[in-house]
């Protein structure tokens, strides 16, 4: 009764837009309800009856209101109009709404205040000051010049405060993708590392625009740990050459270690002190922010403490540049002769970039390539940088969203728009980076609007300080690197996913030991290889509860309860599964139940599959029955099997088949028995 209830309140919405119909529609509806109560066929139960009446008075309202309202069928065709779903559309996606979801700015710059503003003017001071010396470390990380590195923050971090929505995420280079541009530019240099960022900034924006932030989800916990603990230990291997003053390169991890072996009585005396002094500095300034005197809480502490701790978190979050300022002015007091002991980083070229189109074509050694030439070379790094750009910058906005949802869509178009516009000033992909991200937080950034002015010091550096970049020593710089990569290290989460699934490690391990002695996107494609095997092959093989049960009328029964989809890869185990329970040898065959509860959803081959088996039971005269399916799995079995297929929606049909066929199955028996007599006789 319900179901035709609905049918006509449904048919009044659609076919009514005068409200007078609908309110007819309903006072016809109750009084024919009002009634049938009245009659005997409630007392009867005659459900059947009840369900015909329903119809035809839906039909008979149904037709009613059309020749009160001649404007049905135009009304239908009218809203069926390609125009006024265009209209609909473009309504929707030029609403305020949208704007200020699109374009996050919008949505803080009414309410911004002074108070907000200077939080945002000291965070984006704070970072700038850590950006740089990072930007040119992470440069030699990519193999490129120190200045491409400064380029990359600055259009990432402006183009973000207007389009990111996590303002804890400041944009710029970081260590895994400069050892990720370093492994796919080969020889196209610097251009080949700009149109990389061109490319993966138009991978992410076309992510962002198909909403494809779920395949992200593919990459599990575990395998994003072992890539990114892999990476870090990479990254600090191509930095222990400058650490000690080696002059012998490496492009892989095996290879850069061979070469430190064989040339390890080459290394400088000075750039080891240098770079060691550095480290051991990195981790002291690291902790004094943690140092603590007193255990007052906030309110009891004096003024001086007050200052004293602020003197020391700022030390501890500066320690990048401060080291750097140190030593590039050690390394300039000691250069004689315009010789210096250590290795520098040389010059770096003055001023801010030109704006121009990305490298559509290069040429290297008298030999030119063309675009085409170029993205094959680039190859997989066209997809595996924005991806792990985009797992990165995820990560960070959901390590300081306080509880807020994160809009993946529009992380994905925000950062697809800062690469691609960051392309336009030679820069190389860009994302955001979690030590950057925690100086951001730890320094009380209110909006995304820090990242302008942390570009804005990046552009100071670039137009008056260039000169003095010549004299940092690159053991420094190494430092600098090492010490932040080795906070990404997470080994120790090996530990607990042994304790939890000990499973889980082996994608984990493959992952990590595929990324150490190959490349890191084919270390992190097994891993994610292992993870789909292991998805496959749990819906492959569902567990399957089997059990005999009895109705209340008291007939046995065959219950199978599958705990989820029945998609392509599990028809055939499943039709196996219970084609084996249901045969017991010398034992009468009793109907089967399938109770589909949990299958949410089937295709295709699954009905084929399910048709099969059906056929399979009719050929034995043993019913097998469906119940609690999903409207779309109906639609889908009835698709290939109309007719045989039976499914009840409640438990007093399926009593009422089950009685049938025990009726069914007794007539048989008794034919069976005459038959058998005749032939005696």
């Amino acid at each position: 009764m319900m179901r035709c209830q609905n049918q006509v309140v449904l048919t009044s919405y659609i076919i009514g837009d005068n409200p007078e119909n609908i309110v007819n529609i309903y006072q016809q509806f109750e009084l024919t309800k009002s009634n049938w109560k009245k009659s005997d066929l409630i007392m009867k139960n005659d459900t059947s009856k009840i369900e015909r009446r329903l119809s035809n008075t839906t039909l008979d309202l149904t037709q009613t209101l059309r020749h009160r309202s001649g404007s049905f069928y135009s009304y239908l065709s009218e809203e069926k109009t390609v125009k006024n779903r265009v209209k609909r559309c473009l309504m929707k996606t030029c609403s305020v709404k949208t704007l200020k979801r699109r374009v996050p700015i919008f949505s803080y710059m009414s309410k911004y205040t002074w108070a907000m503003a200077f939080s945002d003017f000291l965070a984006g001071i704070t970072v700038g000051l850590t950006i740089i010396p990072q930007a040119i470390a992470y440069s030699s990380v990519a193999d490129l010049p120190a200045q491409i590195g400064l380029y990359s923050s600055i259009l990432g971090p402006l183009v973000y405060a207007i389009f990111g929505s996590s303002k804890d995420s400041p944009i710029g280079p970081t260590a895994i993708e400069g050892l990720l541009v370093r492994e796919n530019k080969h020889e196209l240099g610097v251009d080949g590392a700009i149109l990389l960022c061109f490319l993966s900034g138009c991978v992410e924006l076309a992510m962002g625009i198909l909403h494809l932030g779920f395949l992200i989800d593919f990459i599990s916990g575990p395998v994003a740990v072992a890539f990114t603990s892999a990476a870090a230990i990479i990254v600090a291997t191509t930095q222990v050459k400058d650490l000690i003053g080696l002059e012998h390169p490496g492009d892989n991890f095996i290879l850069v270690w061979k070469q430190i072996y064989e040339h390890i009585n080459e290394l400088s005396g000075p750039d080891c002190a240098m770079g060691f002094i550095c480290i051991v500095c990195l981790v002291m300034l690291k902790k004094l922010k943690d140092i603590k005197f007193l255990n007052n809480s906030e309110e009891e502490k004096t003024l001086f403490q007050k200052i004293l701790y602020g003197l020391f978190w700022l030390l501890s979050t500066s320690r990048n540049l401060l080291v750097v300022i140190i030593s590039a002015s050690v390394a300039y007091a000691l250069e004689y002769k315009g010789k210096s002991p250590f290795r520098l980083t040389g010059f770096v070229k003055p001023g801010l970039p030109d704006i121009s189109l990305p490298p559509f074509s290069t040429k290297v050694e008298n030999k030119t390539y063309s675009f085409v030439e170029m993205a094959t070379i680039l190859g997989s790094g066209i997809i595996i940088v924005p991806i792990l750009s985009i797992l990165q910058n995820y990560a960070i906005a959901k390590v300081y969203s306080e509880g807020k949802s994160i809009d993946s869509t529009q992380e994905m178009l925000a950062l697809g728009v800062c690469n691609i516009a960051s392309s336009f000033v030679s820069s190389m992909p860009v994302s955001g980076a979690l030590s950057r991200g925690a100086v951001n937080h730890a320094s009380g950034v209110k909006t995304t609007f820090g990242g302008v002015y942390t570009s804005l010091v990046v552009i100071l550096s670039l137009s008056f300080l260039t000169p003095w970049f010549y004299y940092i020593p690159k053991a420094a710089l190494a430092a600098v690197i090492i010490v932040a990569v080795a906070l990404m290290i997470e080994l120790h989460v090996f530990g607990p996913i042994w304790k939890t699934k000990k499973v889980d490690l082996i994608p984990a391990a493959a992952t990590f030991f595929g990324c150490l002695f190959t490349r890191l996107e084919i270390g992190i494609g097994i891993g994610i290889a292992i993870n789909l095997a292991f998805l496959l092959y749990a819906t492959a093989r569902p567990s399957i509860h089997i059990e005999t049960a009895k109705s209340n009328s008291g007939h046995d029964y065959l219950l199978v309860t599958p705990d989820r989809s029945l998609l392509f890869p599990s028809v055939e185990y499943v039709r196996n599964v219970i084609t084996k329970a249901s045969i017991q040898p010398g034992s009468t065959p009793i109907p089967v139940v399938i109770d589909a509860k949990h299958i949410q959803a089937a295709d295709y081959t699954a009905a084929k599959g399910m048709k099969l088996l059906i056929k399979d039971f009719a050929n034995r005269n043993q019913p097998i029955i469906f119940m609690n399916l999903k409207k779309s799995v109906v639609t889908t079995f009835k698709g290939v099997n109309p007719k045989s297929f039976i499914y009840c929606e409640s438990y007093d049909e399926l009593n009422e088949n089950l009685q049938t066929f025990s009726i069914k199955k007794i007539s048989l028996d008794i034919d069976l028995k005459n038959e058998q007599n005749l032939t005696r006789l």
